[in-house]
């Protein structure tokens, strides 16, 4: 066990994979949430008219702060790890996401107390504040529809699998050089279709949304993560230097090596 633990790249995988289920996890609950870029940053909303979809802006799910985290981290477990590691990393974080939702539908199904319920969310001195039924604010957070939980989940999946192609693939031809081409190439590619079939599931299949709508609102969170795929290149960079100082330049070139094979 302590030989294990000792071990640097064995290390470096479970602290990169815990980042990345992590994130991946926290990114499906905060998913919920809708909020405006624009009003955020103390800026005026966007009012762009797309495939003849107008009013639309940066209104984005809180879980696009995390997203470009967890495809820094896929591009980072390639590089050391190769296709199999983010693979397993992959499919353990969808199993474990569809774990966590089935038990949160399980506790939005017991019966709650009745003091909890209808009165542990109510401020006296400040009724605005006030939440009068705690169990239906709690199903409204976590009881995501179930579509939307199945588009995101293909979603994040086939993104997953397409970026670690697109990655290795762009590296066969350059080699260790341009770490920002096959990294940033790579999450281009691959949040391009994330972006729609997510869309296109929860809410063309399971919601009968028009699909030029559909299409219009992909497009705007394409254009979002398009900008933090460049704006993110230099943290690949950094996290590739401190990598390499903690693996040693021998071990590390090795892991680079074997990902390659795998």
């Amino acid at each position: 066990m302590n030989n294990m633990f000792s071990h640097k790249p064995t290390k470096l995988f479970l602290i990169l994979g815990g980042i990345f289920i992590t994130n991946a996890i926290i990114a499906e609950f905060v998913g919920v949430k809708i909020f405006s870029l624009e009003s955020t940053l103390g800026l005026t909303p966007f009012n762009w008219t797309i495939f003849g979809v107008e009013g639309l802006g940066f209104n984005l799910t809180a879980g696009v702060l995390l997203w470009p985290v967890v495809f820094v981290m896929t591009d980072i477990i390639n590089e050391y790890f190769g296709i199999k590691g983010v693979r397993i990393l992959s499919y353990g974080a969808v199993a474990l996401i569809i774990y966590a939702f089935i038990m949160i539908f399980f506790a939005i199904s017991l019966a709650p107390n009745s003091w909890w319920q209808n009165i542990s969310g109510i401020i006296p001195d400040n009724p605005s504040e006030s939440i009068p039924d705690m169990n239906l604010a709690f199903k409204k957070i976590f009881g995501q529809g179930l579509w939307i939980i199945v588009g995101s989940l293909v979603a994040f999946l086939v993104g997953q699998l397409i970026d670690v192609y697109v990655f290795q693939k762009i590296k066969s031809f350059t080699g260790e050089n341009k770490i920002w081409l096959r990294a940033t190439g790579s999450t281009l590619i691959s949040q391009f279709i994330d972006s729609f079939v997510v869309l296109i599931i929860a809410f063309y299949i399971g919601s009968d949304w028009e699909l030029i709508r559909v299409l219009a609102i992909g497009t705007v969170n394409y254009i979002y993560k398009f900008i933090m795929a460049i704006i993110l290149t230099p943290i690949i960079y950094l996290a590739h230097y401190l990598i390499d100082n903690y693996l040693g330049e021998k071990l590390s070139e090795k892991l680079k090596k074997q990902a390659q094979l795998t």
